[in-house]
């Protein structure tokens, strides 16, 4: 079994497993659990990381410059030993290299660096992508974080809410079976900024925003301590769980699964972008337990 690399501040703790540098454990002072239990019988999960794509391929496939590559959904940082390259009391970094396996898949001469740091009530992580080839290099990235349904403060399940920073009016994205983005649009089940969560919410997968405003949301219940969750640098939001599952993914992406029967290039599908050679990308998510 890996061993999880620890970090903490007075106000909160983490606990990372270099396997997909995935952050496994967020808790508050007195040690309560704010993540997902994990429960096999729903998923087993934690915040993986979503890279070089996000959501699923048609046909489990990507095509980049006429060549076809086999490609899971979320991409394959997830399933991947990172190295830890440093670590202290209150942050930790993670680096994953291009090898020969990500090569056969992928096939671009990259880094991708996970960076963990905690000060006061506020966990820091930040993604950075390095094109270290002679080519731009297209990727997608995404956050995947499952936070803890209810969260430990005493509060009822069904009076635990998203409340988005900004109006949300437009509809949302539909997941067709399979796992593809599909052409009709799902109505919002936003109350003006609020959305209460309920498990029918969730019966035909993740609500998928397609282009947002808002760049945070807060998730808890009103009359108990909350998450604030910033993502400054991602358009994209899904919110997913499994129906009578004690968890919640609030994960802001910049990507998106491919709509029914793409075919076309990897480069010119909706959400992707591109690196040049030599330069570098780079993504945040904050995550703060306020009072």
């Amino acid at each position: 079994m890996t061993e999880l690399v620890e970090i903490a501040s007075g106000d909160l703790s983490a606990a990372i497993n270099p396997f997909g540098a995935e952050l496994t454990h967020l808790r508050d002072a007195r040690g309560r659990e704010l993540m997902t239990d994990a429960d096999p019988a729903y998923w087993t999960g934690h915040a993986p990381i979503l890279f070089p794509l996000v959501g699923r391929p048609n046909g489990d496939m990507i095509r980049i410059d006429g060549v076809e590559y086999p490609m899971k959904q979320h991409g394959f940082a997830r399933r991947m030993p990172f190295e830890l390259m440093r670590h202290d009391a209150s942050s930790a970094l993670f680096r994953l290299a291009d090898n020969e396996e990500t090569r056969a898949v992928y096939p671009f001469a990259f880094a991708l660096e996970i960076g963990f740091a905690i000060s006061g009530a506020t966990l820091k992580i930040e993604a950075r992508i390095a094109n270290y080839g002679d080519a731009p290099m297209p990727a997608s990235f995404g956050w995947h974080p499952a936070f803890a349904w209810p969260l430990p403060y005493g509060e009822p399940r069904e009076d635990h809410r998203i409340v988005f920073e900004q109006d949300e009016p437009e509809p949302l994205r539909e997941i067709m079976p399979g796992g593809l983005i599909g052409p009709t649009p799902r109505p919002s089940p936003l109350d003006g900024r609020t959305l209460m969560l309920r498990d029918d919410l969730f019966a035909n997968d993740a609500l998928v925003w397609d282009g947002i405003h808002s760049r945070r949301v807060t998730y808890g219940a009103p009359a108990g301590p909350c998450l604030d969750i910033a993502f400054p640098d991602t358009p994209k939001l899904g919110i997913w769980t499994r129906p009578g599952a004690h968890f919640v993914c609030i994960e802001p992406w910049h990507g998106i699964a491919d709509p029914e029967g793409y075919v076309g290039d990897f480069r010119d599908k909706p959400g992707v972008f591109e690196i040049a050679p030599g330069s570098d990308w780079r993504c945040a998510l904050h995550v703060t337990l306020t009072a």
